[in-house]
């Protein structure tokens, strides 16, 4: 696990789902979560089955953030232009975190 950074302020710890299990897992089955999960090389995300609405955040490859939104169950983030990541987090986090479009986030830990 690692930490989700911006400006050198830590956010939250982090999940990296790097692994055909993890990517396909994400959220579902949980009733909520704390931190964020991270899905590299994942350009759109849905929430089908999910409990919960979450806050995601479109990021190119170098983790700039493209758009925020927060989405509820049982829908579908279509892909961006330019993304190429996705972070999750529980809804309202990114405006708690002040995590806004053109902000860079970083991935530090393992």
């Amino acid at each position: 696990m690692g930490w989700l950074v911006c400006d050198d302020r830590v956010l939250a710890t982090l999940e990296v789902a790097d692994t055909a299990w993890r990517r396909g897992r994400g959220l579902l089955g949980r009733d909520g979560f704390d931190g964020a999960l991270l899905f590299p090389a994942t350009r759109s995300v849905h929430t089908l089955g999910m409990r919960f609405p979450i806050d995601v955040a479109v990021c190119t490859a170098d983790l700039e953030v493209i758009d925020v939104v927060t989405v509820r169950p049982n829908r579908l983030i279509l892909p961006r232009r330019s993304g190429r990541q996705i972070v999750e987090a529980p809804a309202g986090a990114f405006a708690h975190w002040g995590v806004l479009p053109g902000d860079h986030l970083e991935v530090r830990g393992d």
